[in-house]
């Protein structure tokens, strides 16, 4: 019993060792690979992704990106728990089905975990979370989540998404196109930015015009 737990405490120290260090590592070095790319790969996708620094990306791309995904982005550290506990009344009340995730967790499951997994992958995910949140810090969380987010199936970070649907740089992003990649995000595999139809035309226009109303209120002042 007393080697086990001998073990165990190793293993969870080693754990927490390599995890400091990984985070660490990409603080300053981009993610070259994720294990969402890998599943892409297994099934015979090609992969496209073009790493852009955030002060690359027009600003109406993370502005999008917090309307649509995370409004209290800027003020959370890492968990919403207010939006956690307005999407746990939506599911149980049985409105549309919402996650909850912040962009922080959303970045921390892209950059070093897998999709699925149930609460082993969730403990990771918290986990992870917290230390990109103390490590990092906002502007590099939004510039890894805007580089290695799926955009369309095999496609990896606004820079390849823009040049997918509209034929040029991120930089270069209007505020309709920034909020049709953002309308694209929660699930890449089944919408397009281009000609989009339904649900995703009308929130892509919908977050096209809060990205005004994002840059007024200030909720993306940690990224200046």
């Amino acid at each position: 019993m007393l080697f086990a737990l001998r073990l165990l405490l190793k293993v969870v120290i080693g754990f927490v060792i390599v995890s400091v260090l990984w985070v660490a590592i990409y603080a300053v070095v981009p993610p070259p690979f994720t294990f969402t790319m890998a599943g892409d790969l297994i099934s015979g996708h090609s992969i496209t992704k073009d790493w852009t620094p955030l002060s690359r990306i027009d600003p109406d791309m993370p502005r999008a990106a917090i309307a649509g995904e995370d409004a209290r982005f800027c003020s959370h550290h890492g968990f919403d728990w207010r939006g956690i506990a307005a999407a746990a009344k939506s599911n149980m009340e049985g409105g549309r089905i919402r996650g909850g995730s912040t962009i922080s967790q959303q970045t921390a499951k892209n950059a070093f975990l897998f999709q699925g997994g149930g609460y082993i992958r969730k403990a990771l995910e918290a986990w992870f979370t917290v230390l990109i949140e103390a490590i990092w810090g906002k502007r590099r969380i939004m510039e890894v989540y805007l580089n290695i987010a799926e955009t369309g199936i095999g496609t990896y970070g606004v820079e390849a998404g823009a040049e997918r649907y509209f034929g040029h740089s991120a930089a270069t992003l209007t505020p309709m196109e920034a909020g049709r990649i953002a309308a694209v995000l929660p699930l890449p595999k089944k919408r397009e930015a281009v000609d989009p139809r339904g649900f995703v035309r009308r929130h892509g226009n919908a977050l096209s015009r809060y990205v005004g109303v994002v840059r007024r209120a200030g909720l993306d002042s940690c990224l200046k």
